[in-house]
């Protein structure tokens, strides 16, 4: 479900946009899961036109080809940065670094929940439009969701 949400997602807004998306990916391993799952239900949906899946590491490997974005991603595609959560950004920012040095060019990113902590303002800042599934808000009581992450307690 998430996978057919987030293709949606990424059509309309690659539509209001004017742009054509080639592939989906972000930071590993948050990232993976999702981008997996929008890379399956595009080839299902539209299988003349469907997204490539990539995965961006958190560093280089030692050995091999020392890249950090892995997977189905060549230089100069127009990609979809997807992340699970946003908080301060710091994530999404490492992806959106990693693609834009490998040659790829980030369209926007799209992430699941947006927990409203200045993650979203940062990569917003950094000129890329953010579009979000959820905020903290549509998942948090109240009372919960105005509280800031770290001073929270969870059983």
């Amino acid at each position: 479900m998430v996978g057919q949400i987030f293709y949606q997602m990424i059509r309309e807004k690659a539509v209001s946009l004017g742009v054509h998306i080639d592939a989906v990916g972000g930071l590993t391993m948050g990232a993976d899961p999702i981008a997996l799952a929008v890379g399956m239900f595009s080839i299902k949906h539209d299988p003349s036109d469907y997204f490539e899946v990539f995965s961006v590491r958190k560093s280089a490997k030692e050995h091999g080809r020392h890249k950090l974005v892995e997977g189905n991603f060549n230089k100069g595609d127009r990609v979809v940065v997807i992340d699970d959560v946003v908080t301060r950004g710091e994530s999404t920012l490492q992806a959106i670094n990693a693609v834009e040095q490998e040659g790829g060019s980030v369209e926007f990113v799209v992430v699941l929940v947006d927990r409203q902590e200045g993650g979203r303002e940062k990569i917003e800042q950094r000129g890329y439009k953010v579009v979000s599934l959820f905020n903290k808000f549509d998942l948090l009581p109240d009372d919960v969701a105005a509280t800031k992450s770290e001073d929270r307690a969870f059983a």
